[in-house]
């Protein structure tokens, strides 16, 4: 696309669209849709989008220094309150994908094109699961018949003392195992699942403490879909060559057993 202004690709619209487009690349964009309404109806179609994402959580929002914490301003400020809060508006919005026969609710739902630059998690987690599924004899650094030596070491190097591997075989994955891996250049950690048929999925997890988002999103590249979500400084990625659905409520059912 953009064959008239090369320089602005999707993942510049995305990320303008977003607010997280530099300064010195506004100017740049603002040109591009201004000379292609088309382009400017459909960027501010995801700022409407965005719209709608913070008012679902702007009942919880309480403005700090380093983060977005989901929390009524008159409540106290304890930790199971405000996880109850953000779990209540992440099953919903999961939910609302479900009732649609949809990933994503139309309103999160964006087209899985190019990713900005920003956006490293879901590619890490694609590259760690296209280079650890196929892995026959060592997929894992730890198997899963150490898995309570695998949560506290895995949660000691990513300062996540109540870190747990999430619990899916209602879903009909076992635990493989899980290993230490580099996420944006700290400590990051990858647990892996199988399923009866042998498929494989893997759940990524990894510390940014520069976040300033809340945010859920998916991505696509050819047969591998992502869904990912920030939560304060944790992201979180679950990756797989399965359906979509599937993929929903394996993430809905991390996002539950994850702390906050």
């Amino acid at each position: 696309m953009n064959e008239t202004n090369p320089t602005v690709t999707e993942a510049d619209l995305h990320a303008f669209a977003d607010g997280q487009l530099p300064e010195t690349a506004r100017a740049r964009v603002e040109a591009y849709l201004a000379d292609n309404p088309e382009e400017a109806a459909k960027v501010a179609g995801w700022q409407t989008q965005n719209a709608g994402i913070k008012s679902l959580f702007a009942g919880y929002e309480k403005s700090r220094d380093s983060d977005l914490q989901l929390l009524t301003p008159a409540e106290p400020a304890s930790p199971w309150k405000a996880r109850s809060a953000l779990a209540a508006a992440a099953i919903m919005l999961f939910a609302l994908g479900a009732v649609s026969d949809r990933f994503i609710p139309p309103l999160f739902e964006r087209p899985p094109l190019q990713l900005a630059e920003s956006e490293t998690l879901p590619k890490q987690a694609e590259t760690a699961f296209l280079v650890y599924a196929n892995e026959v004899r060592h997929p894992v650094e730890v198997f899963a018949n150490e898995e309570a030596h695998l949560a506290t070491w895995l949660g000691k190097r990513l300062a996540i003392p109540d870190l747990k591997v999430p619990d899916l075989k209602s879903l009909g994955f076992h635990l493989v195992g899980g290993r230490l891996l580099p996420v944006d250049n700290r400590p990051g950690a990858m647990f892996m699942y199988e399923d009866q048929g042998g498929e494989r999925l893997t759940v990524i997890v990894g510390r940014n403490k520069e976040n300033r988002t809340t945010s859920f999103r998916f991505a696509s590249t050819r047969d591998v879909e992502t869904f990912y979500w920030i939560d304060g400084e944790l992201g979180y990625a679950v990756t797989g060559e399965i359906s979509r659905d599937m993929l929903r409520k394996v993430a809905e059912e991390c996002y539950r057993q994850f702390p906050s």
